[in-house]
């Protein structure tokens, strides 16, 4: 497991660490994420009060963790979420983005530990303007794979290193990983993360998300109980 590399000076700790990513259909990349902590603070929510942290990846982007309560001992839950701009905010019905991470923030708060790491990659890492040229394009008959490949980009260009250098920034070891994603459980636990448990956080289905659904079941291996 990469320790975290500190620069001798009084800027915020850097943490350092490699990653290959070799899921099909993804983007490729070996990154050297040099995490540093620009800003921290309590934000109280509808769930309860959390503490935030705002990180620099060197990815021109600002990552954000939101916790409660003693992560460094026992296997607190996590949440790797990414940037859904049209789910979070606008509470768009085409994903699950939204609902999933209200659920996530509402499971820690009943336990009273454990951590959400908000990933600034918009689009499954394809950006915002990206995102929604695929919307127009599933609009027209395909589907989220499919619409990623019609604009000559990957299914999920995301990379999980920044997600491995927040958790050891926030000294997690053990972990349960709210997640239906195997592709996440793989990056942590290569990572050197003992993921001792997936929870699911699996949201109903509406009529403008249940083909999303499955095809993220069906393409890209999410582990969805299609009777849900």
């Amino acid at each position: 497991m990469p320790r975290l590399r500190r620069r001798a000076s009084t800027a915020a700790p850097c943490a350092c660490v490699g990653r290959t990513l070799s899921v099909p259909d993804t983007t490729a990349l070996r990154t050297a994420v040099r995490l540093r902590r620009l800003a921290s603070a309590r934000l109280p929510t509808p769930h309860g009060l959390f503490q935030m942290a705002v990180f620099a990846a060197g990815d021109d982007k600002e990552h954000v963790a939101l916790w409660m309560g003693e992560l460094e001992s026992g296997m607190p839950l996590v949440r790797i979420h990414s940037e859904c701009l049209t789910g979070d905010a606008f509470m768009s019905l085409r994903c699950d983005c939204g609902p999933q991470l209200q659920s996530a923030l509402a499971q820690i708060a009943a336990e009273g530990r454990g951590a959400v790491l908000y990933l600034r990659q918009e689009g499954r890492g394809i950006g915002l303007a990206n995102k929604i040229r695929a919307y127009a394009l599933q609009d027209e008959g395909a589907d989220t794979v499919e619409a990623n490949h019609q604009l000559g980009l990957p299914a999920d260009a995301r990379d999980f290193g920044i997600a491995v250098a927040m958790l050891e920034a926030l000294k997690v070891r053990r972990l349960r990983l709210m997640t239906n994603n195997p592709r996440k459980l793989d990056e942590l636990r290569r990572a050197g993360f003992e993921v001792v448990e997936r929870v699911p956080i699996q949201i109903v289905a509406n009529p403008f998300n249940a083909a999303y659904l499955e095809t993220k079941a069906r393409k890209m291996g999410h582990l969805l109980d299609p009777d849900a």
